[in-house]
C-alpha cells in the first residue's frame, strides 16, 4: 500500500506566505522606484533575502510579479472603500450618495496612503496584458458602484455611475501626485462635496 502524500505542515505554509509577503513587498519598492522596465529580478530577490526560485515558484516571473502587485493594492482600495460604506450604513445612513461618498473619500485617502503605487500604476509602461487587467478592474469597480448606487437600468442612472466613477478615478490620480497631504485632503475634500451635488436630485 503506497503511502498518502503527506500534508504541508503549517509552518511550511507560514513560510511560503511570509516569502510571498517579502517578494511582494520588495517589489513595491522596486518597482516603485525604477519602473517595470528597469527593475530587476535580482534587486527584488536581494531586497526580499529571497531566492530567484521562489520569485518564480510564487509569481512565475516579472510581469506576473507586477500584475499581482497591482491586484494586492486594489483589494486593499476595495477593502477600503466597502469598510467605509458598511460603516456609513451601520451608522444608519440610507442616503446612497452619501454612502457612495464615504467610500469614495476611502478609497482616495488610500491613493494617498500608497501614492507610490498609484503613480506607479498611473504612469503606465507595465507588462503586456496590464492595460486589459486594469480596465477589467475599472469595469469591476463600475458594477459594485452599480450596486451601491441601486442602479436600475434607466439611463440617466447608469449614467450617474459612469460620471461619478470616473470622477472618483481621476481624482485619485492628482491626489496620488499632490505635493503635500494637505492639499490632497483639500483637493480630495472638494470632488467629494462635488460628488455630493452631482448625486442630489433637483
Amino acid at each position: 500500500m503506497e503511502n498518502p502524500t503527506p500534508a504541508k505542515s503549517p509552518r511550511m505554509s507560514d513560510r511560503a506566505t511570509a516569502t510571498r509577503q517579502a517578494i511582494l513587498e520588495a517589489a513595491r519598492d522596486v518597482f516603485t522606484t525604477a519602473g517595470f522596465s528597469d527593475a530587476s529580478i535580482a534587486d527584488v530577490v536581494s531586497k526580499a533575502g529571497a531566492s530567484v526560485g521562489s520569485l518564480y515558484h510564487h509569481f512565475g516571473g516579472k510581469g506576473d510579479l507586477y500584475l499581482a502587485l497591482f491586484e494586492d493594492y486594489q483589494g486593499r482600495q476595495e477593502a477600503r472603500a466597502a469598510a467605509a460604506v458598511a460603516a456609513a450604513k451601520d451608522a444608519g445612513e440610507t442616503d446612497r450618495i452619501a454612502r457612495f461618498v464615504a467610500g469614495a473619500k476611502a478609497y482616495l485617502e488610500g491613493c494617498w496612503v500608497e501614492r507610490a503605487l498609484t503613480r506607479l500604476f498611473l504612469t503606465g509602461g507595465g507588462p503586456a496584458g496590464f492595460e486589459l487587467v486594469a480596465r477589467r478592474r475599472y469595469r469591476d469597480w463600475t458594477r459594485l458602484n452599480e450596486i451601491l448606487l441601486l442602479a436600475d437600468g434607466e439611463p440617466e442612472n447608469e449614467a450617474l455611475v459612469l460620471v461619478l466613477t470616473a470622477i472618483v478615478s481621476e481624482a485619485g490620480s492628482e491626489v496620488a501626485v499632490a505635493e503635500s497631504e494637505e492639499h490632497a485632503t483639500r483637493l480630495a475634500d472638494s470632488v467629494l462635496a462635488l460628488i455630493a451635488r452631482i448625486g442630489t436630485p433637483a
